[in-house]
């Protein structure tokens, strides 16, 4: 059977297509500019080159119906035809308190994920109208939602409620959520074979770095904390996202700038984090390139970065106890060695030995590395992750009625035999 996976954003639609069987993708690609003109899709199969082509998607409808075009095309195509899709998944940012694992979308289903789109107001429409989208071109087919907050709902109401008043979190949902939960529980699963241990065994800390960042504090094989809040805005320093300040500088500077609420919103999501400190840069390699030149505010860019990571570990073993592993994932996590190195520098103390020669020359999003001396009490690991996977497998096991949760259910990632293709 072959899974289309989709990540639908406000003008951006991603896929994969997964044959279950091959245990392989066998087309990726997306849909860039929806709703905003000038659209085209970028198609990749392995063994061709890659396919663009320009098509006007007014929306997100249109959109999946150029990816499903694509799909059967004769000359581009990998599929017969339209049937030999058995199932979607549907990545959805947001689940709120409603969803604590992934689930077949019916029409109740739907309506509760319209009801917390307030808590996501940037992804959870584009989330929702990918779904219905894909529901009119897909009719035939199950419908599956994978949540980024699922994961986290394991943690203790200590860990996610804010100190506000708490008839905001009774009236509003208040509270912490966290996101890249996928990403997540794939890694904490790899990160327990590598250890040889049953995930249950294992306290990690797993630190999704991309241009979107989030921590996890990982306990007995569940999420306990979490960087990222009610939104993912809070947290560590990202490329364009301010994560962790103190709460009156918005308002400071909503009355010095005249600012309306909407335009700080956008300025603390768009224009802070790397690129505000820089002045010019999101990708870090341009920040490093830029140090390297002796840019002042990159070099000041790069110690920020690595300085607050290495506090986030830092609390995160406060409430772990023991430590098992640190895993660094996602496009900074595994390229980026200058950062993890600034990350894990002089951390001896707590058990982490950096080999930094090991560090320095792991680059690559195709394996799985220890960067830590052979001696080092706790390991640290660098390790792809794998989101799709998750979401094929969470829909494979909703059709044919196995699935469970993340603790019970048996993931083909979790056995130390895997081999990520």
């Amino acid at each position: 059977m072959d899974i289309l996976a989709l990540n639908c954003g406000s003008s951006s639609v991603k896929y994969q297509l997964f044959d279950w069987a091959k245990k392989e993708v066998i087309a990726k690609g997306m849909v860039e500019r929806v709703t905003i003109g000038d659209s085209y899709i970028i198609h990749e199969v392995s063994g061709r080159d890659t396919y663009h082509e320009e098509y006007e998607c007014p929306d997100h409808k249109t959109a999946v119906h150029l990816i499903v075009k694509i799909l059967t095309d004769k000359t581009h195509g990998v599929l017969e035809d339209i049937t030999s899709i058995s199932a979607v998944g549907h990545r959805v940012v947001h689940g709120g308190e409603k969803f604590t694992k992934s689930v077949r979308i019916d029409a109740t289903v739907l309506d509760a994920i319209k009801e917390v789109q307030h808590l996501a107001p940037l992804h959870n429409p584009p989330n929702i109208a990918g779904i219905e989208a894909a529901q009119a071109n897909l009719p035939d087919v199950p419908h599956i939602a994978i949540f980024d907050t699922a994961f986290h709902q394991s943690m203790p109401e200590y860990a996610y409620t804010y100190p506000v008043p708490h008839q905001w979190y009774q009236d509003y949902g208040v509270r912490r959520y966290g996101f890249h939960g996928t990403s997540h529980l794939y890694v904490s699963k790899r990160a327990a074979a590598l250890l040889e241990k049953d995930p249950q065994d294992c306290n990690l800390i797993t630190m999704h770095i991309g241009n979107g960042v989030s921590h996890t504090a990982i306990k007995n094989g569940l999420s306990i904390d979490t960087s990222m809040g009610l939104t993912p805005l809070e947290g560590a320093v990202m490329g364009t996202r301010c994560g962790d300040i103190d709460p009156a500088i918005p308002a400071f500077i909503m009355e010095r700038e005249h600012l309306s609420p909407h335009e700080i919103d956008s300025i603390l999501n768009k224009k802070s984090g790397i690129l505000g400190i820089t002045g010019e840069f999101i990708d870090r390699r341009d920040v490093i390139e830029a140090a390297e030149a002796g840019n002042e505010r990159c070099v000041l860019a790069l110690a920020i970065e690595g300085y607050r990571l290495k506090k986030y570990i830092g609390s995160y073993c406060a409430v772990l106890g023991r430590l098992d592993a640190v895993v660094f994932t996602a496009g900074v996590g595994e390229m980026g060695w200058l950062i993890r190195e600034k990350a894990l520098e002089d951390l001896e103390h707590i058990g982490i030995k950096l080999d930094k020669d090991k560090n320095r020359r792991t680059m690559t999003r195709k394996r799985e590395t220890t960067i830590t001396t052979d001696d080092s009490p706790v390991k640290v690991f660098v390790i792809p992750t794998d989101e799709e996977l998750v979401f094929t497998e969470d829909v494979v096991a909703i059709m044919e009625g196995t699935y469970t949760d993340h603790m019970n259910f048996q993931y083909s990632f979790a056995k130390r035999t895997f081999q990520r293709k």
